[in-house]
């Protein structure tokens, strides 16, 4: 025992930083919940004599006219990604896989992988150039079919779908990679039996790679439930603006503006409780789903 203990102590180290850095930043913070049962002042300190005011923060974020429509862009925005998130890669990933030519193939990979790396201050900033209603590259060509001018991170028509597209654009490389790697642990003997069958590519499409990687699928699919209330912070608040708060604002954004810019922390921190709460539901389910459907456990 001391013999293994001694072996893996170097293992073990290893991981002291992170733990270090997870209690520091994730459980360390989580004293500040407090802020929302009470009319929180800063001067007085987080420990100091504050009022509390139990669920009165809740009860105000709750009649808040604007909160149902926050509420309601969180879960329309994030669902259609992460929906479109699922499907475009999967969809992708078998087209890839049945290209010939494994250059072209490392090529496409490469170019839909390489925005997955950039941060959405980066990304914004070239969005906002390119869909620009005065000279963005989008819109000059949609003038050549005639199309009018639309200002996409302007308008509430077109906002969440800016959003939407661009998020799908920026992640599905990744996605894309991972389904790939599990369509190359398929047994090659099924595609040479079936074509020796008389199979096409897509009964075998249909017939053996979306069986052979339908695990992954599920797994994707169910952990993916746990982000419904993640709408994407870093995003929208690098492409929104105060025209768009109705169809944009999202919860991580409208706890940062009545938070930070009106100096409401409790209510604010009630709002980031709640979605919390809800979160923490969700992962739990996703977590007894992966395990239910597709056998996946953390320990």
């Amino acid at each position: 025992m001391r013999t293994k203990l001694r072996k893996e102590l170097p293992l073990h180290l290893m991981l002291l930083p992170g733990l270090v850095m997870i209690i520091l930043f994730s459980y360390v913070p989580m004293a500040g919940v407090m802020i929302a049962f009470q009319k929180f002042i800063p001067a007085k300190g987080l420990f100091g004599d504050q009022k509390w005011v139990g669920l009165d923060n809740f009860e105000y974020v709750m009649n808040l006219p604007s909160f149902t429509q926050v509420l309601w862009n969180t879960l329309f925005i994030s669902s259609l990604k992460l929906i479109l998130g699922l499907i475009i890669p999967l969809v992708f990933a078998i087209l890839l896989n049945e290209l010939a030519s494994n250059v072209i193939k490392r090529s496409v990979q490469t170019a839909i992988y390489l925005p997955y790396f950039l941060s959405w201050v980066v990304l914004g900033g070239i969005l906002i150039d390119i869909l620009s209603p005065s000279g963005g590259i989008v819109n000059e060509f949609l003038g050549w079919f005639g199309v009018s001018k639309i200002f996409f991170l302007g308008d509430n028509d077109w906002f969440p779908f800016t959003l939407i597209a661009s998020d799908v654009w920026k992640n599905f490389g990744y996605g894309t990679i991972v389904y790939l790697a599990a369509i190359t642990g398929i047994d090659p003997g099924l595609y040479e039996a079936a074509t020796i069958d008389g199979a096409n590519r897509w009964h075998k499409t249909w017939h053996i790679t979306i069986p052979g990687i339908r695990m992954v699928i599920v797994l994707l699919s169910v952990l993916s439930l746990g982000q419904l209330l993640n709408a994407g912070f870093d995003q929208v608040f690098n492409l929104y603006s105060p025209q768009v708060y109705e169809s944009g604002d999202i919860l991580d954004t409208f706890v940062y503006r009545i938070g930070l810019l009106d100096a409401q922390y409790g209510v604010a921190t009630a709002v980031g409780f709640f979605k919390s709460i809800i979160s923490l539901t969700l992962i739990s389910s996703s977590y007894f789903l992966a395990y239910r459907f597709a056998k996946y456990r953390i320990f």
